[in-house]
């Protein structure tokens, strides 16, 4: 648990008294003391539990240091540049700046990073990284341009990745974020756009780093005062050609501090973070601890001496535990821990290198949030859900009852979902998703998100007098007041025009048309589907009937016989869904005076199909007839005259 202790001074100079104020406040190789780098020429040594510097250090008139002083826990001696491209190194023994070994470099450099275990590093402007021993040996060696023009680096860190040093920093060019990471026992860069998504024209105010598993959390408190979570690959998947990996980030906390001042922030485990900041706008500067796990306010200390902006950076890293697998880590946090907790976990198991049993895994991270459902009615990770399913990996028979507890919370969006991904749905669920997208209203269905992709622009006021005349007129090429077979109904020919206006626009409205259309696409029995319709209400079979009806007018309206749209229904799964739900209704719909012209229409339309049928039977009877005697005739020498009748 973490917690605040006694604040106290660490500063001999008053905020502020360079033009930047403190530069840095950086570990010492002794745990109680630190490195204060003032903004413009001093550098100071201070002890910690003894409440008073130990030494202190100032480059001479005219000189500004440009960047932290840092110790070398290697050899324990301290580093600091001024000037941008002056390198100093010098030790508790030496008392003068000016007379300790210098090195001028050929670039600008932005940081010193060091950390026990291994050598510092020196992060230079441009982008470009060197150890610190190379160049001393050669400080006047060529340093090439990593990032590109006005692309400036906003922050960055050094640390340890399974025993190999690793550097991370941001880049900002145009409002645009970018995320370098540079592996030096591999020598790899690799560069990553940071989408920013609904809060993109918020300012990144700070940014804080650490390892997780396979990944690295990178932290952004943004100047709406929210903190988001982006989680960056340490072994990276090989990006395809000419393409810049992207990743996205997420929010992890609401509104922890006002967005109007300098903030701060910092990773102090797995499940707590430090922000630096005040709470409210006008407010005096705080710090505070929050717990990510439960999204709470664990403790907030006021601190009215104010601050150097700066968050006393964690120096040790969390442990990785390989021999723990990430899925079994996945499935203890999803029995106790909140839901978004347990979604950002998911978020990151889910990103990472996919292993040869990972359809199964993802069925057993389903099975036991879904086991969790049953227990606890007041549990419903739904964003983990939607994951899991939009993954493609997920059928029914993976994860059985995932549907269930959709209908139960009404979850129209996921049954969608479900039913344009899950091969093996049963008949019985497909019919309960039907009377659900059929039941519910439309003021309710408006305010729910729909993937819209199978349904095109279904107004018809451009189309109408084409849809008339087709009508009224031609039935598939065919005229039903000129019908040369049995002659339909003087019914049917009596009220064309009642039969066009119930027809001419879509009895649906888009977002319920999206849905049927998903039923329309699922895999189906038809005997197992049929006594599933029937428990459906007779209006709601009018309804889907209508709408059938309807795109069946709009294929017509196509040579091709098609829907436009991305994936819509074919004209074969039209078809058969009319024959099935006339199969399973008729006897009910016959005695419904609404659904009274929908099958008059329909009769209409198979009569005229019949009619069609019955003249294509004879054009492919005479076709045939006339390939038989070019057959014939590719077999005779003698000239010859031959007259074809067509009938």
């Amino acid at each position: 648990m973490a917690a605040l202790e006694e604040e106290f001074t660490l500063s001999a100079v008053p905020l502020g008294a360079g033009p930047d104020g403190l530069l840095g406040v950086e570990q010492c190789d002794k745990t109680d003391q630190f490195l204060i780098t003032d903004g413009g020429r001093t550098v100071i040594l201070y002890k910690v539990s003894d409440q008073k510097p130990l030494g202190s250090w100032s480059v001479k008139q005219g000189q500004v240091i440009t960047c932290p002083a840092v110790c070398n826990f290697q050899t324990g001696e301290y580093i600091v540049v001024h000037d941008s491209k002056v390198l100093r190194l010098w030790t508790n023994e030496d008392v003068n700046l000016d007379k300790v070994f210098k090195a001028t470099l050929s670039a600008e450099v932005y940081r010193i990073h060091s950390i026990p275990g291994t050598e510092p590093l020196v992060l230079f402007k441009e982008g470009a990284v060197r150890g610190l021993e190379a160049l001393l040996a050669e400080p006047q060696q060529k340093i090439e341009t990593v990032i590109s023009d006005e692309e400036v680096i906003k922050w960055t860190k050094f640390f340890m990745v399974f025993r190999h040093p690793a550097l991370i920093f941001i880049t900002e060019k145009h409002g645009n974020y970018f995320a370098y990471v540079q592996k030096f026992n591999s020598s790899v860069l690799s560069k990553y756009t940071l989408l920013l998504g609904q809060e993109e024209n918020f300012v990144i105010q700070s940014f804080t780093a650490s390892l997780d598993r396979k990944f690295i959390s990178l932290l952004s408190l943004s100047s709406d005062g929210c903190i988001y979570e982006t989680l960056i690959p340490i072994h990276p998947s090989d990006p395809e050609k000419n393409q810049q990996p992207r990743v996205v980030r997420s929010l992890l906390l609401k509104t922890v501090v006002s967005g109007n001042a300098r903030n701060a922030l910092s990773v102090l485990d797995q499940d707590h973070v430090a922000v630096l900041g005040p709470p409210l706008p006008a407010s005096k500067e705080c710090l505070s601890i929050w717990n990510t796990k439960f999204q709470t306010l664990q403790v907030s200390k006021e601190l009215p001496q104010g601050t150097s902006g700066q968050l006393r950076r964690r120096t040790i890293e969390p442990s990785v535990q390989p021999e723990v697998p990430a899925s079994q880590q996945l499935l203890s946090i999803i029995k106790k821990d909140s839901e978004k907790h347990i979604e950002i976990e998911l978020r990151k198991f889910l990103a990472t290198k996919r292993t040869p049993d990972f359809h199964t895994v993802i069925g057993d991270i389903a099975i036991g949030l879904l086991e969790r459902c049953k227990t606890e009615p007041s549990f419903y990770p739904r964003n983990s859900l939607m994951q899991l399913i939009q993954m493609h990996v997920l059928s029914y028979s993976l994860c059985p009852g995932l549907m269930e507890v959709a209908l139960e919370k009404t979850d129209i969006q996921m049954l969608q979902l479900c039913l344009q991904q899950f091969p093996d749905i049963p008949e019985a669920v497909t019919c309960a998703c039907l009377k659900m997208f059929l039941s519910i209203g439309d003021d309710n269905l408006q305010e729910i998100d729909v993937n819209m992709e199978s349904v095109s622009d279904y107004s018809d006021a451009v189309q109408d007098e084409k849809m008339e005349e087709q009508m009224g007129i031609l039935q598939n090429g065919f005229n039903p007041e000129e019908d040369n077979c049995d002659n339909c109904d003087k019914e049917l020919s009596k009220k064309p025009q009642k039969t066009v206006e119930e027809t001419t626009s879509c009895p649906v409205i888009p977002k319920r048309a999206a849905l049927l259309n998903a039923v329309l696409h699922s895999a189906y029995s038809e005997s197992f589907l049929l006594p599933h319709l029937k428990d459906i209400p007779a209006q709601h079979i009018t309804l889907f009937l209508q709408y059938l009806y309807f795109l069946y007018l709009k294929c017509n309206e196509n040579a091709t016989m098609t829907l436009p749209g991305i994936h819509p229904p074919t004209l074969n799964q039209i078809m058969d869904w009319i024959c099935l739900l006339l199969d399973a209704n008729f006897t009910v719909l016959v005695m419904i005076p609404e659904a009274k012209s929908l099958l008059l229409s329909l009769y209409k339309f198979v009569k005229s199909q019949i009619c069609i049928c019955s003249e294509l039977n004879k054009i492919e009877v005479s076709f045939r007839e006339l390939k038989k005697l070019n057959q014939e005739k590719n077999n005779r020498e003698l000239y010859s005259i031959e007259v074809l009748e067509l009938f």
